[in-house]
């Protein structure tokens, strides 16, 4: 049953008792109930001015989503795909390495592998490589 039924249901009780508005009792009474309605009421326009809004920001979502789709070339299905960079040259070695925050997996070339860092793209995260450690092991198997 909604508010404004049972406001409603209270009004037909009032109405039903006979009582007296000129006494301090039911006036009292009657003012609840005229409260209870306007409250009822006010409610219900709450209710569907909320829906009204809730339907536009779903449509508002859609054609956002369609504006994404358009300038970032994405397709539903590829939301969750790790990041590949295009512009890398077919004859550059690419390294992966993951995250230790957001756990994706990061892709990039020698280049930043040379600067020692990079920014995950998903969580901003900035890892740091040691390549000297990887050096000096190079150069010990070298010996052997």
């Amino acid at each position: 049953m909604e508010i404004t039924e049972k406001v409603a249901y209270l009004k037909g009780l009032a109405e039903g008792m006979d009582l007296d508005t000129d006494k301090k009792v039911g006036k009292l009474l009657a003012a609840i109930i005229d409260t209870l309605d306007d409250i009822a009421l006010e409610l219900e326009d709450i209710k569907d001015e909320q829906a009204e809004l809730a339907d536009g920001l779903d449509a508002v979502s859609d054609d956002l989503e369609d504006v994404e789709d358009v300038v970032f070339g994405e397709d539903e299905d590829d939301e969750d795909d790790d990041y590949y960079y295009d512009d890398l040259d077919e004859d550059e070695e690419c390294y992966a390495t993951t995250c230790p925050t957001c756990e994706e997996t990061i892709y990039f070339d020698e280049s930043v592998l040379e600067d020692g860092e990079v920014i995950c793209p998903n969580c901003g995260e900035r890892l740091e490589f040691d390549l000297e450690s990887l050096e000096e092991d190079e150069d010990g198997d070298d010996d052997e």
